[in-house]
């Protein structure tokens, strides 16, 4: 049986997943076009967006602290599908286990205490707002994006008996 927080983690993975099929759809010059008011190029965005969900899970589980690219090297969308999906099934099973409320750890070398609530919340905050951009890059340069909501997700995958009809009433 589903529960909330597994909803909202299939859908961040559902998200990030079909972004990177449909980027996948399209010429390099489009995915490396810069568009002024976002983090980079639609490539670039998306891998900073891989790179920093496994710097979450790395502080919430210990796991891939190292990158499987060269730091600086152009990285192929194949490579951040699969990135994706190996981070899809840590977060599935992290958020199905008993987490521990406060994570210790840092970066390089500090010590401090979160709770494991913040990473998770800035995951999902962090991968929405830089989908969004992507999103923005390709759509002003006139290419149809995928629609990435929650509903177009219940939709797809069937979360939802109701989910179309929502989205007749409330298209955003």
């Amino acid at each position: 049986m589903a529960t909330i927080p597994d909803d909202l983690v299939r859908h961040h993975l559902w998200a990030t997943a079909t972004l990177i099929d449909f980027c996948a759809s399209q010429d390099t010059n489009a995915l490396e076009t810069r568009v002024a008011g976002t983090y980079g190029s639609a490539i670039d965005t998306l891998r900073h967006l891989i790179d920093a969900e496994m710097a979450y899970l790395f502080r919430l589980t210990g796991a891939w602290d190292d990158r499987p690219w060269v730091s600086g090297e152009p990285v192929s969308l194949d490579t951040l599908a699969n990135r994706a999906a190996i981070l899809a099934e840590a977060l599935l099973a992290y958020c199905a286990g008993d987490p521990h409320p406060d994570v210790p750890g840092g970066d390089r070398g500090e010590v401090f205490s979160v709770p494991a609530g913040l990473f998770l919340a800035q995951v999902f905050h962090h991968a929405n707002m830089h989908r969004g951009q992507v999103c923005t890059q390709l759509g002003a340069q006139g290419i149809d994006v995928p629609d990435l909501s929650a509903w177009d997700y219940a939709i797809e995958t069937g979360r939802s008996t109701v989910a179309c009809i929502i989205r007749a009433i409330s298209p955003d």
